[in-house]
Formats: structure tokens, C-alpha cells, sequence
């Protein structure tokens, strides 16, 4: 696993969380609710890429 990876997935999760307390101050919470989701979805969508690498390495290794 690549280290940029974690460090992406870390930056991610720290400007959604000033984003969420940013529009929770502001009075948005539908706002701030819509943004923690994107962050999850973009966070899981890069998680769902490097697992697919993993099980096609795996698949290359046992000759599956």
C-alpha cells in the first residue's frame, strides 16, 4: 500500500471536518451534512480502487 494514499485519505478527512464545523457555525447543517457525505464517498471510492488492485493481485498470484 502506498503511503500517499494514507496521507491523501488524512487530508481528505481534515478539510471535510473544518468544512463540517465551518457550515455547522454557519447554520447549515444540511450543507455539512451533504459535505461529510461527499468526503466519505470520494474516501471509499479510492478504498474500493486499491481492494480491486489487491484481489486482482491475489487473482494473478494463485492463478484464479
Amino acid at each position: 500500500m502506498n503511503i500517499d494514499l494514507l496521507f491523501r485519505i488524512a487530508a481528505i478527512g481534515i478539510l471535510v471536518a473544518v468544512l463540517h464545523q465551518v457550515l455547522v457555525r454557519a447554520g447549515r447543517e444540511d450543507q455539512a451534512m451533504m459535505t461529510t457525505l461527499a468526503g466519505l464517498v470520494i474516501v471509499l471510492s479510492m478504498v474500493i480502487r486499491e481492494i480491486s488492485t489487491l484481489f486482482d493481485s491475489v487473482r494473478t498470484i494463485f492463478g484464479l
